[in-house]
């Protein structure tokens, strides 16, 4: 059976689309848990019909902090065996205060082949398609990544847009990409989205940095790796607890810098539902009585993004 077979890409749509419909009536009512739930709800329900077998590798938590899609939790109604990678809502306070860019957002690959990442930190550094293997480094500078990509490009360092969460941690990332002139675009939640504007060429961003959290990191790398992209990723640990956990859920060198195919190892489906309007998707509205959405798609055998109106 094909992994990647058009009838699983449509499957993939309507999960996050299903999601994407349930926050509608929390979108602006201040209310980011009941938004998350509605989305987690509405995404495990849709999953039920899905001729999959399925397990969550990055999903809503563990068992005993998460109802549904937990990590671990086997879905679908059988067929081929697939790993998960859900955020029902990526920025739930963007969503319940009608901020940009909050999105539903899964990715599905073969059995085995996404990381199983922590629920910690991750620093993380990613590009979109088109240039040259390995531009980019988490050993070198901000500064450094940006000239490099610039020298890639043909472009002065301030053609470059470099996207960051706006966090107190970043300011000395931050003022090392302003060193070299490029332009720093700051967000305030949504990591996931703020990597996938590198697969944008209309979107102004050339490089996404920073850290934030792990599970997104994979969801981001399986964007990117769907679309011709690059990223890197490196866990941070606060304590040993974290790095034992890293150990259990099999990730033999917790201090390794992982590339986008240690993240996501072989092909890949990417499918985001936006939920209020970003950069690159548009958010859910109603038009005579119909909500309408629109979907981000990358399948890593097209290396390729389109929309879907739904």
């Amino acid at each position: 059976m094909n992994t990647f077979s058009s009838s699983l890409i449509f499957d993939a749509i309507h999960i996050t689309d299903s999601a994407a419909k349930a926050c509608y009536p929390f979108i602006g009512r201040g209310d980011k848990n009941a938004a998350d739930k509605a989305a987690t709800d509405a995404m495990r329900l849709a999953f039920d019909d899905v001729s999959v077998s399925g397990t969550v590798v990055i999903g809503e938590g563990e068992m005993d902090e998460a109802p549904m899609l937990y990590i671990g939790e086997k879905v679908g109604k059988g067929g081929v065996e697939i790993d998960i990678a859900v955020d029902p809502l990526e920025g739930t306070k963007l969503c319940a205060d009608a901020g940009p860019g909050s999105m539903t957002t899964l990715a599905i690959a073969p059995r085995g082949t996404l990381l199983h990442a922590p629920d910690i930190y991750m620093n993380k550094l990613a590009v979109g398609a088109g240039l040259p293997e390995n531009i980019i480094s988490l050993t070198a500078t901000p500064a450094e990544n940006v000239l490099a990509v610039a020298k890639a490009k043909g472009v002065s360092p301030s053609d470059i847009g470099v996207c960051i969460l706006d966090r107190d941690r970043h300011k000395d990332i931050i003022a090392s990409i302003r060193s070299v002139g490029a332009r720093v675009v700051k967000i305030t939640d949504g990591d996931v989205g703020g990597a996938i504007l590198t697969a944008d060429p209309d979107s102004g961003i050339d490089i996404y940095i920073g850290s934030g959290g792990a599970p997104e990191g994979v969801l981001a790398a399986a964007a990117l790796k769907a679309v011709g992209g690059q990223m890197f990723g490196q866990l941070m640990f606060e304590n040993n607890e974290q790095r034992e956990r890293a150990l259990s859920l099999g990730i033999k060198d917790p201090e390794a810098i992982l590339g986008i195919n240690d993240m996501v190892k072989s092909d890949c489906i990417f499918v985001a539902t936006g939920v209020t309007t970003g950069a690159m998707i548009k958010g859910i509205f109603r038009n005579h009585g119909k909500l309408i959405t629109e979907t981000f798609v990358a399948s890593s055998f097209a290396q390729k993004f389109y929309k879907v109106i739904g």
